[in-house]
């Protein structure tokens, strides 16, 4: 698993792989939710109308709060609608989730054709994945922070991954997630490492340092 402080866990390609495969007919759900970086309410609520497969595009106009027994769809948090990327891997899951289905429909909805519930114990179908997976006791808010962490260590341009995640400011990402950056920092010195060794005095030093 990725190094991580405390409080934030950050699962790997294959622990995203391991729980998508574990919750079976749900697997796109977890798929949208780790590489796409939207939170629960906004992924359930997704229409088909909202995804843009041409370009790729999920086009995040709704939230679906669950409060007690009923859900409230409503706007995004501070009303600002947003286009989120998802890669190429998901167009077709996607369309496969949205075949047969109209324009207001649910992407991801439960078999009687409504939202998709959170579960309120240790029984329900999210946390019985996840130990089937292996993996350690989470909720579907750390995909979120899983998200965020595959964007950086891929080498996302550091005002892109805000843009994803819906942050309000560009300055909010690397406070949240300031250890990504600083696991990141070896990788940058790498990188600035190899533009010096195709210099002039980086190739004299590479001659001194071979003698």
């Amino acid at each position: 698993m990725v190094s991580q402080p405390a409080s934030e866990v950050y699962f790997t390609h294959d622990e995203v792989s391991a729980l998508a495969i574990a919750v079976g007919g749900r697997g796109t759900l977890i798929l949208t939710l780790a590489y796409c970086g939207l939170r629960w309410g906004k992924t359930v609520g997704l229409r088909v109308k909202d995804l843009d497969m041409l370009r790729r595009r999920i086009n995040v106009t709704v939230n679906a709060v669950e409060v007690g027994d009923r859900i409230e769809v409503g706007t995004p948090k501070t009303h600002k609608r947003r286009s989120v990327p998802f890669p190429a891997l998901l167009s077709l899951p996607l369309a496969q989730q949205c075949e047969g289905k109209p324009g207001d429909d649910l992407v991801f909805s439960s078999r009687h054709g409504t939202h998709e519930r959170r579960w309120h114990n240790a029984h329900g179908w999210f946390p019985a994945a996840v130990s089937a997976g292996g993996l350690p006791p989470i909720t579907p808010h750390t995909l979120r922070h899983t998200a965020a962490g595959l964007a950086v260590s891929a080498g996302a341009n550091v005002k892109a991954v805000p843009r994803m995640l819906g942050h309000a400011s560009a300055s909010m990402t690397p406070d949240v997630y300031s250890d990504l950056f600083d696991d990141n920092l070896d990788a940058v010195a790498e990188c600035l490492g190899h533009g010096l060794a195709h210099t002039v005095v980086g190739r004299l030093w590479a001659s001194r340092a071979e003698k």
